[in-house]
């Protein structure tokens, strides 16, 4: 019999006790801050890319603007912790004017598409301990890992932040992992994540036998699908296999978007049925 778990470990990011003006920023210290910087940086880096590559000089106007909006190295105390991101949200409110992310993302500023990076910043900033001393990437790697039972192969479907806390979990994790799946993954962004993750240099962790890689190009939050050069081979040589979907109308972002894709879906029945 198949048994579906969800991990939900969105809780774990709510300090009911934040008060102040700490309380409305996404991450209140300098290390953070450079976290969401490169962040930004390496989006508008990828969408110049694609943007060069198909010709579009409307959308490469669009992000020349917003790579002119980006701060470079300021003086957080200086200037106030609060500034970079609003510096940030302002340049991501101009990415989202692209008419292909207009169309299709589920933000409407900048500024919450910042919060939701912030997190993946949080994840791996590895601080923000808890009163026995667990830091928070501990605790969400315990939250999602909780009852899971090793004896028993594990299908694990993965999206946005779920994607780099998967990788880092199973890692820790001792049983057999027929198929991993990454939906609008932020793992292929260089020069914010991937040197962050753990274990360095990053590989495929080793009880994964197949791993999935699922981008849109509309999708704001996802890099260009080069994870399989950055990734170095389990010890049975697994590396990811990326493919592209295409998906209609809003909130391209959304795991469910994907996981309407048959190229996304048909594995992920086969795999259940075996």
């Amino acid at each position: 019999m198949t048994e579906v778990r969800f991990a939900d470990y969105s809780d774990l990011f709510v300090d009911a006790e934040a008060q102040g003006a700490g309380a409305d920023l996404p991450m209140d210290d300098a290390e953070g801050t450079a976290f969401l910087e490169d962040f930004v940086a390496a989006l508008v880096d990828e969408l110049s890319t694609q943007a060069r590559e198909q010709g579009d000089r409307r959308a490469a106007a669009v992000v020349e603007d917003a790579r002119a909006q980006l701060p470079y190295g300021g003086d957080e105390e200086e200037q106030g912790l609060g500034e970079p991101f609003r510096v940030l949200g302002r340049a991501l409110t101009t990415v989202l004017q692209i008419p292909g992310l207009r169309g299709a993302a589920q933000w409407a500023s900048g500024v919450p598409l910042l919060w939701h990076l912030a997190q993946v910043g949080r994840y791996l900033g590895r601080r923000e301990p808890a009163d026995d001393g667990r830091t928070l990437d501990v605790r969400i790697r315990e939250r999602v890992l909780h009852g899971v039972d090793p004896d028993r192969p594990l299908i694990v479907v993965s999206h946005s932040l779920g994607t780099v806390v998967a990788f880092e979990a199973l890692g820790e994790y001792e049983g057999r992992v027929p198929l991993l799946m990454t939906l609008g993954s932020p793992l292929a962004t260089a020069a914010a994540v991937l040197h962050r993750l753990k274990p360095q240099p990053p590989r495929t962790p080793d009880p994964v036998e197949r791993w999935l890689n699922f981008w849109d190009r509309d999708d704001i939050v996802v890099g260009r699908p080069r994870i399989e050069k950055w990734m170095l081979p389990n010890a049975t040589g697994v590396l990811p296999e990326t493919d592209r979907v295409d998906s209609d109308g809003m909130w391209v972002h959304t795991a469910v978007k994907y996981l309407r894709q048959a190229s996304v879906a048909g594995p992920l029945v086969e795999a259940l049925k075996k």
